[in-house]
């Protein structure tokens, strides 16, 4: 994936991108971390269920990740009576930050405020309380479950459920003749049926598991870009022992002894480790490493987060599972290589591996408005806003071959209430990761500040239905409950202000049109720069890369591989490409007879290349890569109107 885009310099530039957004993002965060006693407690708190359940609550919230929680927690405040449900057996309250042990917070940065001093958080709110009350931007995972659950227990309004063995939706005819979500009906631990109502249920399970269920459509993994299998990798996270102070000095020392900006730490986290990247795996097809990410906890451990499994199915409990056996056969390798080249890691030794994997994408509802990719690039705000986002957008690896990308990096964007609703489905709401986002937008979207903004926003829009007794759907649709959402959200400490910001450089360009088509495709990467090198030259074999992987435009319309144009050029790499060959290497692509003279006449007849893209392409003998993108553009619109 993207090696057409594998020049050296090119992924020289972007690795040090990533890697400067990495330090900078932890190092302004190490300013606020308390020090290693400071934490609520030491040891887990036991969660315990609440002893008596009514039949009927206000608002029923299923999952116990941080979006559920926040979700729960802004419901009970706002008077209505909650029910926070959870069916993965967890011990614990947080899911995979707690229970996966995905103990670093991809922060959410007010733009151009942020300081190494004093770094301003976009949302704040319930996310804010609860980010306060732990280390730092890596945390102890202890610390994060307990404060949780101390926030759950001081609320007098919420009730909460654990361990039950499932958990269905109850649905009916709502006002509209939409279909409703009523409550739910699950099974406790005991094995004890219950049915509870309820108008509104909110969503939070990380795979949208009860909007499935219910019904509501969605796409799966990368469906939307014509790959339903692919899905980025899932992450086993492992803990070490015997990390003492005197060994993590050493990590620190490893570090302040160069200037790569891959690397970097603070007293809670080291990252980049980059001689990782040469680490061959036993199960190569399978397992890939990349820099480590190594985050302290307490009594001397540490988690190691950067171990990617490749071709499992998250949703599912036997793939999960068969994740797990790979993950345990590739620890003590993983281990032997950390001993063999970093002599800090001598003494140290295996604890476990989290029992929950971080699944990165499953399912993406789709709701009255989806998240895109170019909301993101163009920073756009929203009039329905309930949570901004601002965070690079991370693809990772699909498969072991592939490589991992930053499609762009906003300064801010909005999400609208209308990708928490569902379409086609009344009394339900979904926060997180399974949200109304296109697959590339997820890969900003999905983090942990979000979700909790997106959660605090639907526990707050549940009080506005009920006191105007309207749906969701006539919510999200009425500017003026809207405001009424927000003066809610406002006063309890949320900022929603709405923004305006720049267009960004590349906006300017005169073939815009072509790279937003690029990359609402996912065919072009920015990196943290946001450096499409548009002006950059292009050659035959780049063009013929770039059609073959926009194939799955229209499956049907690609009758053969569009490689077959290089096969009279000796050095296709090399060699600047002409519009006659980047229009050659559509007609073979498409199966339309022509030679490379002819092919610029056989496109403008089937309606593939117009008048107004080539008048874009100022060197028609030495094309750009912005000259690409607009037959990309021209393609796509061409073969769209054909199928």
């Amino acid at each position: 994936m993207r090696k057409w885009l594998s020049i050296s310099l090119v992924i020289l530039f972007c690795i040090s991108a990533v890697g400067g957004w990495l330090y900078l993002h932890h190092k302004n965060d190490s300013s606020k971390s308390k020090t290693r006693s400071e934490s609520i407690k030491d040891g887990l708190v036991q969660v315990m269920s609440s002893s008596h359940l009514q039949d009927n609550y206000d608002v029923i919230v299923v999952g116990t990740d941080p979006e559920g929680i926040s979700a729960a927690l802004s419901s009970a405040r706002n008077g209505l009576k909650t029910l926070l449900v959870d069916g993965r057996n967890r011990d614990r309250l947080g899911g995979r930050m707690t229970i996966g042990w995905l103990n670093t917070i991809d922060m959410d940065r007010l733009p151009d405020k942020s300081s190494e001093k004093s770094p301003e958080i976009l949302n704040k709110g319930i996310f804010l309380e609860w980010y306060s009350q732990i280390e730092g931007d890596s945390f102890d995972v202890i610390t994060a479950a307990n404060v949780f659950y101390q926030m759950i227990r001081n609320e007098p309004n919420l009730d909460l459920l654990m361990k039950v063995k499932s958990i269905d939706p109850l649905t009916g005819k709502g006002k509209d003749a939409r279909p409703k979500v009523e409550g739910i009906k699950v099974v406790k631990e005991n094995g004890e049926e219950a049915v509870i109502s309820s108008p509104t249920v909110i969503d939070a399970t990380q795979d949208g598991d009860i909007m499935a269920q219910a019904g509501v459509p969605y796409t799966y993994g990368r469906e939307d870009l014509g790959d339903r299998e692919s899905r980025m990798a899932v992450t086993a996270v492992f803990r070490l022992k015997h990390v003492t102070p005197e060994v993590w000095k050493q990590i620190q020392d490893r570090f302040n002894k160069n200037d790569n900006p891959e690397t970097g730490d603070n007293e809670e986290s080291a990252w980049g480790f980059i001689d990782f990247n040469d680490y061959q795996p036993i199960n190569q097809r399978r397992v890939k490493m990349r820099g480590l990410k190594i985050s302290r906890q307490k009594n001397d451990k540490v988690l190691i987060n950067g171990m990617q499994i490749f071709h499992i199915d998250g949703a599912d409990p036997g793939k999960r599972a068969e994740a797990f056996q790979i993950a345990r056969s590739e620890v003590p390798h993983v281990l032997q290589y950390l001993k063999e080249h970093y002599p800090e890691f001598k003494n140290v030794e295996p604890d476990g591996i989290a029992p929950e994997l971080y699944v990165r994408e499953t399912r993406h509802m789709q709701g009255e408005y989806r998240l895109s990719i170019l909301d993101i690039l163009e920073n756009k705000d929203q009039w329905d806003r309930v949570a901004f986002g601002s965070c690079p957008v991370d693809i990772q690896h699909l498969h072991a071959e592939d490589s991992a990308a930053v499609a762009c990096s906003p300064r801010q964007y909005a999400i609208p209430f209308r990708s928490l609703v569902p379409i086609q489905m009344n009394g339900l709401l979904v926060v997180g990761r399974a949200a109304s986002y296109h697959s590339l937008a997820h890969g900003s979207a999905r983090v942990i500040p979000v979700g909790m903004a997106e959660g605090q926003s639907a526990g707050a829009a549940a009080k506005i239905a009920k006191e105007q007794n309207i749906t969701f759907h006539e919510l999200s649709a009425s500017r003026e409950m809207i405001d009424k959402l927000h003066e809610l959200l406002q006063r309890q400490g949320m900022d929603l202000k709405p923004f305006k910001h720049p267009s960004s450089p590349f906006m300017k360009h005169r073939q815009y049109e072509g790279l937003k088509v690029a990359v609402s495709l996912g065919l072009a990467d920015g990196g943290c720069s946001n450096n499409f090198h548009l002006d950059e030259t292009s050659n035959p074999f780049r063009m013929a890369q770039l059609v073959k992987r926009a194939g799955f435009i229209q499956k049907e319309g690609w009758k053969q591989d569009p490689m077959t144009a290089l096969q009279n050029i000796e050095k296709p790499e090399e060699t600047a490409l002409t519009l006659d060959q980047a229009a050659y290497t559509i007609t073979q692509a498409l199966g339309i007879p022509s030679t490379l003279k002819q092919a610029r006449t056989e496109l403008e007849k089937a309606g593939i290349l117009s008048n107004e893209s080539e008048d874009t392409i100022l060197n028609k003998e030495k094309m750009t890569i912005g000259d690409m993108y607009m037959l990309l553009k021209d393609l796509k619109n061409g073969i769209e109107t054909r199928y």
